[in-house]
């Protein structure tokens, strides 16, 4: 169990402070905002009405043990850059905080922050990407030229196996797993003589020309 505390509960604050609480984390969440407290209280270790900005409220929640930060204070980029003051000033060492454009991301980078957020801009090119390509169901970026790319099945793959396909070798991706859309069933590790369905998915990882050559299979 790690510890994080989450500094601004607009949607993006309160999902991650959510489902990190869901996956068994302690996690403290902050806000100026008492509704926005009240709506999450149940949902996470622990939610205190206070100015993540400050040092002391930080210290008084117990901000100053949490082995990360997230930061997600809307459109304030002035809040954005003094809660992650503040939070590195009390030794987090982790500091993730969501931007709302590219020079707000180049502040904080400036300031050694560990990953900078741009959710609108990350959901839009996700969805560029599908709606680019039906065949592509989900696509996620993972750092410069590679993703991981869930794709519908080509008819000329129904019926044949992974061993058949030999997708590594061809295409230079690499499996990562198998969804069965009508059992709702994934397979991490696919059987490789498992003949593949027309209701699976498959995702895979690779190179970005790589993975746009497999959406151009009919």
């Amino acid at each position: 169990m790690k510890r994080f505390v989450v500094v601004g509960l607009g949607n993006f604050g309160s999902a991650v402070g959510e489902a990190l609480h869901q996956a068994g984390h302690d996690v403290t969440t902050v806000d100026t905002d008492e509704e926005a407290v009240d709506r999450i209280a149940d949902r996470v270790t622990r939610a205190a009405v206070g100015d993540g900005r400050s040092i002391e409220v930080l210290r008084r929640v117990g901000a100053d043990h949490a082995d990360a930060g997230i930061v997600s204070t809307g459109d304030d980029i002035t809040a954005s850059i003094l809660a992650t003051l503040a939070l590195r000033d009390l030794g987090v060492s982790e500091l993730y905080v969501k931007v709302i454009s590219h020079e707000h991301a180049r502040v904080l980078e400036q300031m050694g922050v560990t990953e900078t957020i741009f959710p609108e801009r990350e959901s839009g090119l996700r969805l560029a990407t599908r709606v680019a390509n039906r065949m592509i169901l989900n696509f996620v970026p993972i750092g410069p030229g590679f993703g991981i790319q869930e794709i519908a099945v080509p008819d000329p793959w129904i019926g044949k196996s992974l061993r058949d396909l030999a997708l590594p070798r061809k295409y230079r991706v690499t499996i990562l797993a198998i969804h069965d859309m009508l059992q709702d069933e994934i397979e991490p590790v696919p059987d490789p003589d498992m003949p593949i369905k027309e209701s699976d998915t498959i995702l895979m990882f690779g190179r970005d020309e790589d993975l746009a050559r497999l959406t151009k299979l009919k």
